[in-house]
C-alpha cells in the first residue's frame, strides 16, 4: 500500500448565523446548543478525534468566540468543582493540548467554499478533513466507529478525495446534493460527478452528500478562483466538481445514522434518539415519551 500523508487536520465551518434557531441563537452560537448534555460541536470534534485527527481548525464569525471558550481550560469552574469534590472527568472531552485548536475568521458570509478557503494557510500542503457540525453522524454499533473514522480508513486504502454519502429514498433526492456514481466496491463508490438538488426523475443516484469530506490541498487553489454559484455564494460542491477527473474521487457510504441538526425537527430527533440510548436515562426517557404520546 502506497504511503500517504496522514489526515492530521480538520476544518469546522462554524461562522453561520443560525437564524433557524432564533431567538435561542441571538446570543449563543447554534453549535453550542446541547444535544442532551453536550454541545453539537462537541460531537463533531469527538468524531474527528476518534479518527486520529490532531488539529482542529474553526472557521468562525462574529459572536462565535464562545465556541473557542468551550474548548479552553475554565480555571474558576474547575477550582470550584475541585473544592466541592466533584468529578472533573466530565470536562475531559473539552480539553485540548495547547496549539491543537486554531481559529480563523470568515469576515464576510460568502458560502461554504469561501469558509474552507479561509483556512488555506493553516491547512498548507496537507490533505485535510471537513466536518459540518450541523450534520450529526452517529456510528453504528458494529465497531466500525464514526463517519470520519470510516472515511480515514478508506483514505488509507485509496487516497485522493473522499466524501461521505448516505442512501435515501429516491423521492427525497431533490432536497440534497447527490453523486453521479461510477464503479462500486464494498462501501466505496467512484464519483463521476456531483449534482445539487436534482429533480427526482433526473437524479443520477439516491446517494446524498452528507457533510463529511477528506480533500487534497489542491482544492484551495481551485477555490481561489471559484466564482459564485448557487445562492450567490462560493460553493464547495462546485470546486469539488472541478477536481473530479483530475484526482481520484470516491464516496464512502456511511454505516450509521445522520441527523440534520440544522433544522429544528432534526435537532429534536437527535436529542430524543441519543437520550433513549443513554444508560443513565434511556428507560426514563422512553417512559416519558410514551406518557406524552398517550395524552
Amino acid at each position: 500500500m502506497t504511503e500517504r500523508k496522514p489526515i492530521r487536520k480538520a476544518v469546522f465551518p462554524v461562522a453561520g448565523l443560525g437564524t433557524r434557531f432564533l431567538p435561542a441563537t441571538k446570543a449563543i452560537p447554534k453549535e453550542l446548543l446541547p444535544i442532551v448534555d453536550r454541545p453539537l460541536i462537541q460531537y463533531a470534534v469527538d468524531e474527528a478525534r476518534e479518527a486520529g485527527i490532531e488539529q482542529m481548525i474553526f472557521v468562525t464569525g462574529r459572536g462565535k468566540t464562545a465556541i473557542v471558550e468551550h474548548f479552553d481550560v475554565a480555571y474558576e469552574l474547575e477550582t470550584t468543582m475541585e473544592e466541592r469534590g466533584k468529578d472533573l472527568s466530565v470536562l475531559d472531552s473539552s480539553r485540548f493540548t495547547p496549539g491543537d485548536i486554531i481559529t480563523v475568521r470568515q469576515q464576510v458570509p460568502l458560502g461554504l467554499g469561501h469558509a474552507i478557503w479561509c483556512a488555506r494557510a493553516i491547512v498548507g500542503d496537507e490533505p485535510f478533513a471537513i466536518l459540518l457540525p450541523d450534520e450529526m453522524m452517529v456510528g453504528d454499533s458494529g465497531g466500525k466507529g464514526g463517519c470520519m473514522k470510516q472515511m480515514v480508513q478508506a483514505y488509507n486504502e485509496v487516497g485522493g478525495n473522499l466524501i461521505s454519502v448516505l442512501e435515501v429514498p429516491h423521492d427525497e433526492v431533490s432536497s440534497y446534493g447527490v453523486i453521479d456514481p461510477g464503479e462500486a466496491s464494498g462501501n466505496l463508490t467512484k464519483v463521476k460527478g456531483l449534482v445539487e438538488k436534482p429533480p427526482v426523475d433526473e437524479a443520477p443516484s439516491n446517494k446524498i452528500v452528507s457533510g463529511r469530506y477528506i480533500l487534497q490541498p489542491e482544492v484551495m487553489r481551485v477555490l481561489e478562483t471559484q466564482g459564485k454559484g448557487a445562492g450567490g455564494e462560493i460553493q464547495l460542491t462546485d470546486a469539488m466538481a472541478r477536481m473530479i477527473g483530475n484526482q481520484p474521487f470516491n464516496a464512502v457510504t456511511f454505516e450509521g445514522r445522520r441527523f440534520d441538526c440544522g433544522s429544528k425537527l432534526g435537532f429534536v430527533e437527535a436529542t430524543l434518539a441519543l437520550a433513549l440510548e443513554r444508560e443513565d436515562m434511556g428507560a426514563q426517557v422512553r417512559e416519558m415519551t410514551e406518557r406524552l404520546l398517550a395524552y
